[in-house]
């Protein structure tokens, strides 16, 4: 039992008092003779008896009444240790996509909102915080409305994020008692349950479940090109649907144009194939109608007309392969004599090569540095007879390199650097027993770049990346039969492709995406990107011949937006939510040691408030002393 007035007790000293007062009785009596008392003997010493046993009872019963009282005044109760200190309390709110799983009608991340606000004390201070949101030291009343309007988010903290999260709304404080709950349903992707937090904070987490974990999503699409009227259009799906069929529509804008169904497969898939017009601008939309998570049952992506690469050629070689490499349908490709270039169409191109060169004037050489910083993509082929000190002069600015000297020796093409991203999906496997293409003499290279495609002996035959590639020797076909080699084509239409990043059909939101539109921009213009109701502007360089716009943390939203110059529409991108959250599979809360798990919100603040409560006792002994009073009175009058 404790105190709330402690220093009370102290007056209890006082029952010293009537105790002395009882014992030590200062009154004296007076013996007076009297005649034939021996009756009378006898009638007093029972009288004396029945008065002793009277100031007995009437001195235990004040004595218990003014105890009674002194403790009451001390306000006696009974509490745990953690009740009696002051109280933080943080609570994390799973705001994720799967919380739009439903649970009798109403979604997870609803019902839980609706929880917290009919059992929260209104007057108590807390803190709240979502994956993307923080309230620090409020009331309920402060943030409801927000709560109410919450919407769901694409991102999902881990459990590690979350607890140190958690860790810096706690005051520092040793005094105080932390509580941590987590409400979420606890999807695997979040990690794994630990007991890594301060032993001090008490941790308690509310697993909210729907009732059936059952998803359809749209994955994502691909396209196959045609050169005939239609292309295909691939949709992937993932989920579960009992055997039954599931509708799906494509539209143009808002404009139905196809609709198919999905059969899903034993192992949870389905693909659906639409036929599109081929060369033909389509903001595309898909749809289901699907009863869980709603976020997945749509999907954006858009074909814009396809943006020819500009690539010029300084040459000396009377070879035609290169006009035969960049077709017209995707290249506005030109052909210059070294002794016949103006200098100012660079500008405007954004790959340059130089073919067989035999050297590289310096007047070139600076126009080709401001074009390499400018975002072009230069491509080296020297000459068997090249100037190596014209070379070399040019090419230290670039990953340092240098040729050392000219080998004459047969050599074939060995070594192909698959996780190069020249060569990133050029390939289903690693292959190793192709048909070697081989040189009969090559440089001999020192260089920083990465190497592509590399000769016995690991020499160098193709290096570089980011827009700069150079070979190590010419591709004449007196000294090389590369030409006539299967790889010649995906190394060249790379190497150019690369130089303007082109919008996918598609973008995820959250992952920094990076594309060049192809558009001059005066010093003070600047492109920005809209929707209906949703409007910012993208990081951007801009270049002589292209603007380069990066995507990292907006757009926020889904959906089709527009890239605009001036107000005028140029050309439309699409981003869609990651596909993260459509796999409904939970963590077991079991799993975790020394848990305290709550089966619902509402039984959670029952508990806590159980913990934090105080039993008080002083009205309790408010009553005894009453009792006691009534009991002197009854000695009083019964007792003679």
């Amino acid at each position: 039992m404790q105190f709330k007035h402690p220093e009370i007790l102290w007056a209890l000293v006082l029952l010293l008092i009537p105790i002395l007062i009882h014992l030590f009785q200062l009154r004296r009596f007076k013996k007076t003779p009297f005649t034939n008392v021996a009756m009378l003997q006898k009638v007093v010493s029972e009288s004396r008896k029945s008065n002793t046993l009277k100031k007995w009872l009437l001195l235990l019963t004040r004595l218990l009444l003014f105890g009674a009282l002194v403790v009451a005044f001390a306000q006696p109760f009974s509490a745990k240790k953690t009740a009696l200190q002051q109280k933080e309390t943080v609570v994390y709110l799973d705001d994720s996509f799967s919380m739009q799983a439903k649970s009798n009608g109403l979604s997870l991340m609803e019902k839980s909102i609706q929880d917290l606000i009919k059992n929260i004390d209104p007057e108590s201070t807390f803190s709240l915080f979502t994956n993307e949101r923080t309230y620090k030291n409020v009331t309920i009343k402060d943030i409801q409305n927000n709560l109410l309007s919450l919407p769901y988010s694409h991102k999902q903290l881990s459990l590690e994020e979350i607890q140190l999260k958690a860790g810096t709304l706690f005051s520092n404080t040793d005094n105080t008692s932390k509580d941590l709950v987590f409400i979420s349903d606890f999807q695997t992707r979040m990690g794994t349950l630990t007991n890594d937090l301060d032993s001090i904070i008490n941790t308690y987490y509310v697993p909210v479940r729907p009732k059936e974990a059952q998803n359809v999503a749209i994955d994502s699409v691909y396209l196959e090109n045609s050169t005939t009227e239609q292309s295909k259009l691939t949709v992937l799906l993932s989920g579960e649907l009992n055997d039954e069929n599931l509708p799906i529509s494509l539209y143009d804008g808002e404009i139905l144009i196809a609709k198919s169904s999905a059969d899903f497969k034993a192992n949870g898939t389905a693909e659906v194939e639409f036929s599109i017009p081929s060369n033909k601008e389509l903001n595309g939309h898909l749809r289901i109608v699907d009863n869980s998570l709603r976020y997945d049952n749509q999907f954006f992506f858009n074909i814009n007309k396809k943006e020819k690469i500009k690539v010029l050629a300084i040459s000396d070689s009377d070879s035609g392969y290169l006009e035969r490499l960049f077709t017209q349908d995707e290249f506005i490709y030109n052909k210059y004599l070294l002794n016949q270039l103006d200098y100012s169409v660079l500008d405007q191109q954004n790959v340059v090569i130089l073919d067989n060169l035999k050297v590289i004037p310096n007047s070139l050489q600076k126009v080709l540095r401001t074009f390499k910083e400018d975002g072009g993509t230069l491509i080296i082929i020297p000459s068997i007879e090249s100037d190596l000190t014209s070379y070399n002069q040019f090419l230290s600015g670039f990953f340092a390199t240098q040729f050392v000297e000219n080998l004459n020796v047969n050599k074939k093409i060995t070594t192909i650097s698959f996780q190069h991203p020249l060569y990133k999906n050029v390939f289903e496997k690693e292959v190793y027993n192709f048909q070697y293409p081989n040189v009969k003499q090559f440089f001999k290279i020192q260089s920083r770049a990465p190497k592509i495609l590399s000769l016995e002996g690991n020499e160098a035959f193709l290096s570089g990346t980011d827009g700069f590639y150079f070979f190590s020797t010419s591709l004449e076909i007196q000294n090389s039969n590369f030409k006539n080699s299967p790889l010649i084509v995906p190394t060249f239409y790379n190497m150019a492709a690369f130089s303007l990043k082109a919008a996918d059909a598609y973008h995820t939101l959250g992952r920094t995406n990076t594309i060049d539109i192809p558009i001059g921009l005066g010093n003070d213009n600047i492109l920005n990107v809209s929707k209906e109701g949703y409007e910012f502007i993208p990081l951007q360089q801009t270049f002589p011949n292209k603007v380069r716009l990066t995507f990292g943390d907006t757009p926020t939203v889904d959906g089709i937006f527009s890239i605009n110059n001036e107000g005028e529409p140029f050309k439309n991108i699409s981003f869609n939510y990651p596909r993260n959250e459509s796999n409904l599979s939970y963590l077991d809360i079991d799993t975790i040691e020394n848990k305290n798990t709550q089966d619902s919100i509402t039984s959670l603040f029952e508990f806590l408030e159980a913990e934090s409560s105080i039993t008080a006792y002083w009205k309790w002994f408010v009553i005894l002393a009453l009792l006691l009073a009534l009991v002197e009175v009854i000695i009083q009058k019964f007792v003679t």
